[in-house]
């Protein structure tokens, strides 16, 4: 017995102890990548001491005396706080994600090679001015000097998937470019499902598939001024699982002095991205006393500043939604192996094999084939029903980077645009405000003309009849400059009206956030930063509004509702719009939308067929099909004992709608709140497995908010798997021209991507109850707002 005690004794020590050396060891993997904030550090590569001088927020500023050392310190601050996300958008833009994720990422890694990144930015490279390859390049030098100084204490991911980070390269930074401009594509989303959609269904039903141009009447330039499976693209699912696909969306505006409390020039932005952990977005100020003074948010990997302001203009972005990309069903010639058919001659494809290396495994060799289009992405997905390429602007020229920096060294409405004329493939609609009180709205970015059609669907590549010829002058884009209203506004909405002669898309969003915005600019003629802030809150759904009556009207007139039900219906009858997370009626309204659009659309094409349509496209079915109150879907093909009105529709979506909610919250319907249903989380990548995240605790949430995909503060989920947030402002930007005092941002997460700091998604409740950071702009006030000061000294050894 004495022996058992002791055996127990002495296994509860060793049990101990390795439980106090995992303890220890899981500290370390957490906290060693920790940044030294504070102190002095011999550097190689920097011409003149350089400070890195950080606020309570950990926002890094700049200080510097040369552009080489301003881009170096920035390089090594931002290696600092977000390595990893560096690391992990570069594998996006080279496919080689499966490296350290595993087989699983083998059909993304493919498709992602398919867009051949890195040779354009190679192209780009070869381009662009000495100017800014002295910035590029010195900040991929400041990067590796990190990592010189720091490879042995990296962040916790390098650790737990078992890899090391590469040197950081030139082309990297400019590989972003081709990053972005794929994450902001919409085009593919939509015309692949409405090519497959043609085949099943009878033309009536598809053609109420369509966007219709003449509805939709808000426009951003109000007054202008122009001189073969729905999975095809499959692998972009994987890039949403990891957190790092970016989706698209976000509003700016300006007003002018008239409009203005200061009587100066403001601006706000959101750019409406992918939540995640780490967030996109990098705040940063760089100051070179005397030439240069330009603050705002940064992508990781790049060294400029994308949205912000400098002492003499602010911009801010918002998607511009133009038919950025064609599909041609190539004709092959069954004669010659890897040939096709172009204007009756037989072509070479171009035939590369890639490999791709597998983490744990072997590697992966797999043939990529282009004709004079582009990819045959319909390989992406092994289909050989028909040959499909992409005709998309992002493989041609474009430079991105030069329009950043030269935007933050713009000093007027002139330069503002000719920084504009590079920005092609990553297209906008980009919002101006100076000092002087200016204000205005350039649409920049490659509109291509085509020889025939607009685009929305996949054509005969054989004929030559649907070539691209070139792309629109950027003196032949819309812009507006000091309108009389006194304010520009957009917010993916359509970009003109039809006296504009030129095609730009199909695929605008609805009129909801900006009918909302230019109401609320309206409203008011002395407006402040906090008018703004009230503005970028705002969850008062204009879409809920213009529903509403015809809604409550029919639900009304039937006799059908049980008193759960009728309960429900009351409280709509009540409501304003308000999609606050207190109220139950956000709830309702939300969750009848999708019902109705699951009943009219998924009877007659298929559950697995309308999984597939995007949320774009879902809004303009569904604005088209309530337009007219009518619909050829409404007949429902699941019943046989008569045809079913629209109403009869709407009130049995309304009836399930209200079952599935009592379901989930109860049937006391005055006690259901939107919040309860409608949450964010912080997703990190590796937050995914469980075990990962109880001992890192790389999410952060849940968090209960308001609003929804149609309301100014934008709160979207994914249809087919509500209604859980995964989408909205990526930052809040409010400038105040000629009056730093009175610019601020938010943020949802943080400066660091380290979970262990204290500055990891730090700033997420601040974000979720509309708080904001004021810009430390001039040296005076940065060194009042001083938390820690690291100072970079040339290394001359």
């Amino acid at each position: 017995m004495k022996l058992l005690k002791k055996i127990l004794l002495i296994t509860t020590v060793v049990i101990a102890m390795l439980g106090v050396t995992v303890l220890v060891f899981v500290r370390y993997i957490s906290t060693s990548a920790l940044p030294e904030y504070q102190g002095e550090l011999k550097v190689k590569g920097l011409r003149a001491e350089t400070r890195i001088i950080r606020d309570a927020q950990a926002m890094p500023h700049i200080v510097a005396k040369n552009e080489h050392d301003l881009y170096f310190a920035t390089g090594y601050a931002m290696a600092q706080d977000r390595l990893w996300q560096m690391d992990l958008l570069r594998r996006v833009t080279m496919g080689r994600l499966s490296e350290i994720f595993g087989k699983d990422m083998v059909k993304t890694d493919y498709l992602l090679r398919a867009l051949r990144m890195s040779k354009k930015s190679h192209q780009v490279l070869e381009q662009t001015p000495d100017s800014i390859l002295l910035c590029i390049n010195a900040f991929a030098d400041g990067v590796n000097a990190f990592l010189a100084e720091n490879g042995r204490n990296l962040p916790p991911e390098f650790v737990i998937l078992q890899y090391r980070p590469e040197p950081w390269e030139p082309y990297h930074t400019v590989n972003l470019i081709g990053y972005m401009a794929w994450d902001l594509s919409g085009s593919w989303q939509n015309e692949i499902v409405l090519h497959q959609l043609r085949k099943q269904l009878p033309e009536n039903k598809w053609n109420e598939l369509l966007p219709e141009f003449a509805f939709q009447q808000s426009v951003v330039h109000q007054q202008r001024s122009v001189p073969t499976a729905f999975s095809l693209l499959q692998g972009n699912d994987a890039l949403q699982e990891l957190g790092i696909e970016i989706v698209s969306g976000s509003n700016n505006w300006a007003v002018g002095p008239q409009k203005s409390n200061s009587g100066k020039a403001m601006m706000a932005n959101d750019m409406h991205l992918g939540f995640g952990a780490p967030g996109i977005w990098y705040p940063l100020h760089q100051l070179i006393e005397g030439r240069l003074n330009v603050t705002g948010v940064a992508l990781p990997g790049a060294p400029c500043i994308i949205n912000g302001h400098n002492d003499s203009i602010g911009w801010g972005m918002t998607n511009l939604y133009v038919d950025e990309m064609d599909f041609f069903i190539e004709l092959p010639d069954s004669t010659k192996k890897d040939h096709y058919y172009f204007e009756g001659k037989s072509l070479p494809m171009d035939v590369v094999d890639v490999k791709i290396a597998v983490k744990g495994g072997d590697t992966v060799s797999r043939l990529l084939r282009f004709t004079h289009h582009g990819p045959i992405v319909s390989e992406v997905k092994e289909i050989n029903e028909e040959l499909i390429s992409m005709r998309w602007t992002g493989n041609d020229y474009s430079n991105e980077l030069r329009s950043v920096y030269l935007l933050n060294q713009a000093k007027n409405w002139n330069d503002f645009r000719e920084a504009l004329t590079t920005m092609l493939s990553v297209s906008q609609n980009v919002v101006f405000a100076d000092v002087n009180g200016n204000i205005g709205l350039q649409t920049a970015g490659a509109v291509p003309v085509r020889k025939n059609g607009n685009g929305m669907l996949p054509v005969a590549g054989e004929s030559g009849d649907y070539e691209w010829l070139g792309y629109l002058p950027f003196d032949s884009l819309p812009y507006t400059y000091n309108p009389p209203q006194a304010y520009v506004s957009s917010a993916n909405n359509r970009t003109t009206d039809t006296n504009y002669k030129h095609f730009i898309g199909h695929w605008f969003d609805n009129s909801s956030r900006i009918d909302r915005i230019r109401e609320l600019l309206e409203q008011e003629n002395r407006i402040d930063p906090q008018y703004f802030m009230k503005m970028q809150g705002d969850q008062v759904s204009s879409f809920a509004a213009k529903n509403l009556s015809a809604l409550t009207s029919t639900l009304s007139d039937s006799k059908e509702l049980n008193p759960t039900q009728q309960q429900a219906l009351q409280l709509l009858l009540e409501w304003d719009g308000n999609m606050a997370a207190s109220l139950p009626q956000p709830a309702i309204f939300d969750q009848f939308y999708l019902q109705f659009m699951r009943l009219m659309l998924a009877d007659d094409m298929g559950e697995e067929a309308y999984q597939r349509i995007p949320g774009g496209l879902m809004r303009h079915i569904f604005d088209r099909m309530w337009r007219g109150k009518k619909s050829a879907w409404s007949d429902l093909a699941s019943t046989t004992e008569h045809q079913e009105s629209f109403d009869e529709i709407v009130v049995m979506a309304f009836k399930a709608s209200v079952n599935q909610l009592v379901e989930i919250l109860g049937d006391d319907v005055s006690s259901w709140e939107w919040g309860k249903l409608h949450q964010l989380v912080l997703q990190h990548p590796l937050g995914k497995v469980d075990l990962l995240n109880r001992i890192f605790t790389f999410n952060r949430g849940p968090f209960v908010v308001g609003g929804s995909f149609h309301t100014v503060n934008p709160t979207a989920y994914n249809f087919h798997k509500p209604f859980a947030v995964v989408h909205g402002a990526s930052q809040r930007h409010i400038f105040t021209m000629g009056n730093p005092q009175e610019s601020y941002l938010a943020i949802p997460t943080g400066v660091s991507g380290i979970p262990a700091s204290k500055y990891y998604c730090n700033q997420a409740a601040d974000y979720i109850h509309l708080q904001y950071n004021r810009d430390h702009f001039n040296l005076g006030q940065l060194e009042t707002a001083k938390m820690y000061e690291l100072k970079l000294i040339p290394d001359s050894n």
